[in-house]
């Protein structure tokens, strides 16, 4: 048997869930024109939002975790190929994230979020993260899509040097501190 304030209850229900639903269509068509009318500030060159700057590395971590392939790099971490990845990262992302001659690239700050110096704090996400950011970048980062630039294989061959960036072979670490040709040691000498 039905009671008399069921009915009741169910219009009430009802208001109660359009109140929700007009209320969610208000804040997203205010957020959509705050956004449309060039509210948000996207400069790069002052400081981000404390929204953004609590919640954009969150997202980007999720949105890594969700794509990044389920592979095991097929790159071995041998001497040749550490040799290999480092010579990939001295040509592609030293500029930006620094390298043993120059630890701090202030070509790297100007990004934001700034590119990670890596001779600071090494990468410290799994290869397949790695693979996938360096694969297809980082939208509004200035971090790009090397995929375009380098093979999958040259893509796992520098996973697996930022991987072991930290315990080179003694070989590859020799390698890895020579500044390059026409940098700053040769510039300090005498002629």
């Amino acid at each position: 048997m039905r009671s008399a304030t069921q009915p009741i209850e169910e219009v009430q229900m009802k208001y109660f869930l359009s109140g929700v639903l007009v209320t969610a269509f208000v804040a997203g068509f205010g957020i959509f024109l705050y956004l449309k009318m060039g509210y948000l500030n996207m400069r790069c060159d002052m400081a981000p939002s404390s929204i953004e700057s609590r919640w954009a590395m969150h997202f980007l971590d999720a949105s890594v975790d969700r794509r990044a392939p389920e592979e095991k790099n097929p790159v071995e971490a041998s001497e040749a190929n550490l040799a290999a990845g480092m010579k990939l990262y001295k040509t592609h992302c030293a500029m930006c994230h620094g390298a043993p001659d120059h630890p701090e690239k202030a070509f790297g700050h100007p990004f934001y979020p700034p590119a990670p110096q890596f001779m600071e704090d090494a990468p410290d996400m799994s290869e397949n993260q790695n693979y996938y950011i360096i694969k297809h970048g980082v939208r509004w980062t200035g971090m790009p899509a090397w995929g375009s630039v380098l093979s999958d294989q040259q893509v796992w061959t520098l996973t697996t040097f930022l991987s072991h960036m930290e315990k080179l072979p003694p070989s590859v670490q020799q390698e890895w501190q020579k500044p390059p040709a026409g940098g700053p040691a040769e510039e300090r000498s005498p002629k």
